[in-house]
């Protein structure tokens, strides 16, 4: 067993630790340590990710919940990495970043072409799926903007994605409605802030009592960076964008420029 600094992936293994556990088992936490003669607090670290159990800590973890050698196999080529500062993965595996976007208490993030997917409207992603031809996103991880007392969010939107049109003039009439409906967290940056436009989209994420972490994705992976001088980087980033994008007044105005009756620009056609 190693104490070392959890990461996104080690929360999301070490919760799954904890669904076997209690699928499998029916024990809790305190039982589960008196089975395996462990002291309580191992299991609650493990499950939390705090901690890097050692190949036997798993085998004899999952051995309790029932699980196969070949199970345990694949978990321990999943776990070897989980407390990387860099990770990647593919691009259809949403329940890590859901589980970030739930436990974070601060969601700053930039996007340059298209609509943040914690903002989109259900036919807005299909449409974008439809274009870029990479995985749908799972839209109920939206309920995480809604929540009360939920996470502190700041949306910086280039207007290059208020200009890329997706499917119809219903489909972007609909996602310039729900924009507006959410003007309160969105930063609309002008299109005339060209150095902006060649920034990468990213995602900085806080949380109250782990260190934060910088994400941004690909149609070929999904990157998770919790090193110093990614999240040194990404601050400086949103430090640019919060000097030349709009406030929020200007914001609104700017996305009822697009919902009102004048045709819908295009970048697409």
């Amino acid at each position: 067993m190693t104490a070392t600094n959890s990461t996104a992936y080690s929360r999301d293994l070490g919760d799954e630790l904890r669904r076997l556990r209690q699928r499998f088992t029916g024990l809790r936490g305190r039982a589960m340590a008196q089975q395996l003669g462990w002291d309580p607090s191992k299991v609650s670290n493990l499950e939390h990710g705090k901690i890097k159990g050692s190949d036997l800590d798993l085998a004899q973890y999952l051995t309790a919940c029932g699980k196969d050698i070949d199970f345990f196999e694949d978990f321990l080529r999943r776990y070897h990495n989980a407390f990387d500062p860099y990770l990647a993965q593919q691009p259809g595996n949403a329940r890590t970043l859901a589980m970030t976007e739930a436990s974070a208490t601060s969601i700053t993030a930039y996007d340059v072409l298209s609509v943040n997917s914690l903002l989109q409207t259900p036919n807005y992603a299909r449409a974008l799926q439809a274009t870029t031809g990479h995985p749908a996103e799972d839209l109920d991880r939206q309920a995480v903007v809604r929540r009360p007392n939920g996470p502190k969010c700041v949306f910086y939107l280039h207007e290059l994605a208020l200009r890329m049109r997706l499917g119809t003039e219903q489909v972007m009439e609909e996602q310039y409605v729900w924009l507006l409906a959410n003007s309160s967290v969105i930063r609309v940056v002008p299109e005339e802030a060209s150095t902006a436009a060649f920034q990468s989209a990213c995602t900085l994420f806080e949380f109250e009592k782990v260190a934060p972490l910088v994400y941004a994705e690909s149609g070929l992976a999904k990157v998770f960076a919790q090193g110093e001088t990614s999240v040194a980087r990404a601050r400086g980033l949103f430090d640019l964008l919060d000097e030349i994008a709009l406030d929020e007044t200007r914001t609104r105005r700017k996305l009822a420029e697009y919902r009102g009756p004048t045709p819908i620009r295009s970048l697409v056609r």
